[in-house]
C-alpha cells in the first residue's frame, strides 16, 4: 500500500498552537507519522493511502489555525 506525504504551512504563535495541531493529527485515523514545528510554522504528515488531503486540511483548520499553504505528494494544493 502506498502512502501520502502532506505538508502544510500554518500560522502558529505559541506552543499551545502547535500542540493543538499535534493533538488533532494524533487522533486522526490514517496518520502514520507527523512532525509539527513551531519554529518553521510547518506540519509534515505521512498518511495512509486512504487518508486524503482534504480531510487532513479540514482537521487542521478546525483548530482555528490559519493554513497558509499546503502540498500533497509534492504538488501545491488549495487551502
Amino acid at each position: 500500500m502506498a502512502e501520502h506525504n502532506y505538508k502544510f504551512n500554518i500560522t502558529m504563535t505559541c506552543g499551545g498552537c502547535s500542540g493543538a495541531v499535534e493533538r488533532v493529527l494524533k487522533k486522526l485515523d490514517g496518520v502514520k507519522s507527523y512532525d509539527v514545528s513551531l519554529d518553521t510554522q510547518s506540519a509534515n504528515i505521512v498518511a495512509a493511502e486512504t487518508l486524503d488531503y482534504a480531510t487532513v486540511l479540514e482537521k487542521i483548520k478546525k483548530t482555528g489555525k490559519k493554513v497558509n499553504k499546503g502540498e500533497a505528494d509534492g504538488v501545491v494544493m488549495a487551502v
